[in-house]
């Protein structure tokens, strides 16, 4: 654990990390999925919960450990996985019913937070906002049913040897020590510019970045995907300013009408 008393924090600096938390489920099928020995007969689905890094990339750097709580009618309901560099933080289970799951994040040493809690349920069946989105999800993958979240975590005026950790990797070479004349960081005489070879949509280690495109349905996170939901809320927007109007209208319609009858009630 960092040394408060010579660790610093750096003040006014936040950063975040991008990551993923969910659950995939899949009903048991004699073909794709067969039941495996020993399963109960009333279980109808197996599945998945974990907590991973976007496009996979390894999130073990500031994340040590992670605490599943699941129902308690689970053997062994409080699961606790704890971090091996580069794999993901998950757990596998059989069941039949839908649940909320507590999710609890313990970060590194290093880096002197306390943990934080995540829900997040349980979903073995098709959903969704409409019918349409259901049978899509019914139809598609042979039944697997996907509840993934997106999220960051945020890191407030991180210690200097937790900063440390955070940020090493997460720049070209060429870029750290930009701005500085030489010394250690900057780029020295004769040196050659190295090129950092990066995964598909530009994601670098131990960086915030996420894929710049969608790469398939286990890739769902990425700048297109943002872009893509920018623009349903501008459209949703437009569409709420036209009800709106209208709204408006027919009640000026309706106060002038109110106006109307009373002057003719005054009259009589």
């Amino acid at each position: 654990m960092a040394d408060k008393k010579t660790n610093k924090r750096i003040k006014s600096l936040s950063i975040y990390r991008p990551f993923i938390y969910g659950t995939t489920a899949r009903p048991f099928d004699p073909i794709s999925n067969p039941k495996p020995p020993g399963v109960p007969d009333d279980h109808t689905h197996s599945w998945e919960v974990f907590v991973k890094g976007v496009d996979d990339t390894d999130i073990t750097y500031w994340l040590r450990r992670v605490q599943f709580k699941l129902h308690e009618s689970i053997p062994n309901h409080v699961r606790v996985i704890d971090a091996v560099p580069g794999k993901p933080f998950s757990l596998k289970e059989t069941g039949w019913g839908e649940f909320e799951i507590t999710i609890r994040l313990y970060y590194v040493t290093e880096s002197n937070e306390k943990p934080q809690t995540l829900y997040h349920h349980l979903r073995l069946h098709p959903y969704g906002r409409t019918e349409e989105e259901k049978d899509k999800m019914k139809k598609g993958d042979g039944g697997v049913v996907k509840s993934w979240n997106y999220d960051e975590q945020i890191f407030n005026e991180p210690y200097e040897s937790f900063y440390e950790i955070l940020t090493t990797g997460a720049m070209p070479p060429s870029m750290v020590g930009s701005g500085q004349k030489g010394g250690k960081g900057g780029k020295q005489k004769g040196e050659k510019e190295q090129k950092v070879e990066r995964s598909e949509g530009g994601v670098l280690a131990r960086s915030a970045m996420i894929p710049l495109t969608n790469r398939g349905p286990d890739f769902p996170f990425s700048r297109e995907t943002e872009q893509c939901e920018i623009e349903k809320l501008k459209k949703a927007l437009v569409k709420v300013e036209e009800m709106t109007r209208k709204t408006k209208e027919e009640m000026e319609k309706k106060e002038k009408r109110l106006k109307e009858l009373k002057a003719e009630g005054a009259k009589a």
